[in-house]
């Protein structure tokens, strides 16, 4: 019956000749498929939507189709994909989800982010492997009920939609693997007092939502590490200074002790709680302002811009005319100030980049970043497009080789450990290598010596590469995109940078205890007298000299957190 069902589709489409990518599947029995950009979205178009013999690779267990806006919708025969373990449909334009997809049992990972979905079918509830759901910049304005179900759900997330509560049933005790929620940018009022419930919670993000006050419970949760309240206008105005500046454990004291509001903690009756308040209020105005500009100063990051003008080894980035077809924009600066030397900061910078990757850059399919050692750099720097075949780099941690013979490496290398490990998911480092398909160029930036540095959206190069003795970073994103996503990216790598430099600065951890053990050859510079980053500005031209982009500019690094000053 499953093949004469098909068989009709197939008739149906029989004016439209079935896609390689789809054909070359099918032939080689395969259990991965990735559909992206612009020549997909261009077959889409063509087609009427995607072709129906998609749906008849019924041994796919990995099915990603993303960038396409021509995709409005997914056809109700995706349930004949039983198989499947991971379904991405991200940064597509799609209105609905077929009820069809409860069916597909299997189903580990959904991503259905950056559409035009206003609902969620309620089916959804019935993929009891859910392990990861991703549904974040839509226009939901309510998650179905029932998504305890999914019991073996582990990270979700709903930011960038317009949720105004989140369902209680999601704050059940049966959720017990929930570790991640992602709630941000919502109008979310209230985070409800059962969120002690989830045992293995530790990542919980609802800024920029409408909260009014935090559950005293909320200190309640063990493994609770990283939480996001920053954009919420909160009654407790310390407590807002508080989730605007300090670390998590810092806020969850806070809430745990009795705050300055009803909250109280476990380690506090209600009369004694209100005692604490009581005892807060009678100090008078006076305390309470100096108290506010103590958490201030406390929690004050400073970020200082310095014009290209005033530097005078100013570094500049020529970007020759072949990269406008290949990956047109670029954006870059110097950072000075960063302290990689104590403890683990350089590791919690290298994840903080990891992040960033895999959230604002869209796994770097819109952008990637690269850092460098400015040390190491031999300046000016040309971005430029060279053919695959003679394009050559000194990879992190390999011996120089052609770029193609690295793709070459680096996809048997994925191939392996994907038999290893017995899983036909397509690994992050195989997405990488997918985004250069077709490509007779590739983009690369070079230095004075001709060396390349960098390779988006691969790898760096193991000349440049920063280490705990790095005193200056050059900061690199590039963008197939947009100019603006470029900016973005770099915006929110600078903030962070800041708030990773301040935690570094409070924490005052000994040199030396991280993992990467470089040498460093020259004397340990003193411990730095603040937390504060120097921006050097870079000016980005092309082959006639003419400036195409310099940042930061004035209309950059322009942040809603509080604590954040930037002095221009």
């Amino acid at each position: 019956m499953f093949r004469v069902m098909l068989d009709n589709m197939a008739e149906e489409n029989s004016s439209l000749n079935i896609w390689p990518e789809i054909e070359k599947a099918e032939k080689e029995n395969r259990r991965e498929l990735v559909l992206q950009g612009s020549a997909v979205d261009k077959k889409i178009q063509s087609s009427g939507g995607l072709h129906a013999r998609l749906y008849s690779l019924s041994l796919l267990n990995y099915l990603e189709i993303s960038q396409c806006p021509s995709l409005h919708e997914i056809h109700e025969n995706i349930r004949h994909l039983s198989h499947l373990q991971s379904l991405i449909l991200c940064r597509n334009k799609l209105t609905a989800v077929p009820k069809s997809i409860g069916d597909l049992k299997a189903i580990k990972v959904l991503d259905l982010s950056v559409n035009q979905l206003q609902s969620l079918p309620e089916e959804i509830c019935a993929l009891s492997e859910l392990n990861t759901l991703n549904i974040s910049c839509n226009s939901i304005t309510a998650l179905p009920d029932g998504l305890s179900k999914c019991v073996k759900l582990a990270s979700i997330n709903v930011s960038k939609n317009a949720l105004s509560r989140i369902p209680d049933d999601l704050w059940c005790s049966n959720l017990e693997l929930l570790s991640t929620i992602i709630a941000s940018e919502n109008a979310i009022e209230q985070l409800s007092s059962e969120v002690h419930n989830l045992p293995a919670l530790k990542v919980l993000d609802l800024s920029s939502n409408k909260l009014q006050e935090l559950p005293w419970e909320l200190a309640d949760c063990s493994k609770l590490k990283e939480t996001n309240f920053k954009g919420n206008k909160l009654k407790d105005k310390r407590l807002e200074k508080m989730v605007n500046g300090c670390q998590t454990k810092s806020v969850l004291d806070y809430l745990r002790a009795g705050g300055r509001g009803k909250g109280k903690g476990k380690q506090q009756d209600g009369e004694a709680s209100e005692k604490l308040v009581s005892k807060k209020k009678s100090g008078g105005k006076q305390k309470g302002k100096k108290e506010a500009e103590e958490v201030d100063e406390l929690n004050r990051m400073v970020v200082r811009v310095l014009h290209v003008s005033k530097v005078p080894t100013a570094v500049t980035v020529k970007v020759s005319e072949g990269i406008k077809d290949v990956r047109p924009y670029i954006v870059c600066c110097i950072v000075k100030g960063m302290n990689l030397r104590q403890g683990n900061a350089l590791k919690r910078f290298l994840v903080a980049q990891t992040k960033l990757h895999d959230e604002i850059c869209g796994k770097r399919t819109t952008a990637t970043i690269a850092t460098h050692d400015l040390g190491l750099l031999k300046a000016p720097l040309l971005y430029d497009a060279r053919p695959r075949d003679t394009l050559k780099i000194v990879p992190l941690g390999r011996k120089e080789m052609r770029a193609a013979e690295l793709l070459e490496l680096l996809q048997q290398e994925a191939d392996e450990l994907r038999k290893h490990k017995k899983r036909q998911n397509v690994s992050g480092l195989h997405k990488y290598l997918q985004l250069l398909d077709g490509k007779d160029f590739y983009p690369c930036l070079v230095d004075a010596e001709d060396h390349v540095v960098s390779f988006p959206p691969i790898t760096n190069s193991e000349r440049t590469k920063i280490k705990r003795s790095t005193q200056e970073l050059f900061l690199e994103v590039t963008s197939s995109t947009s100019l603006q996503i470029c900016k973005d990216v770099m915006d929110a790598l600078i903030i962070r940078m800041a708030e990773l430099n301040k935690l570094t600065f409070d924490v005052k951890e000994d040199v030396g205890s991280d993992e990467e053990t470089d040498v460093i050859s020259a004397p340990p510079a003193d411990d730095p007298a603040s937390s504060e980053l120097t921006v050097v500005q870079v000016k980005v031209v092309d082959v006639d000299g003419n400036l195409k982009v310099v940042y930061p500019s004035k209309t950059d690094l322009i942040s809603d957190v509080s604590n954040l000053t930037v002095i221009r």
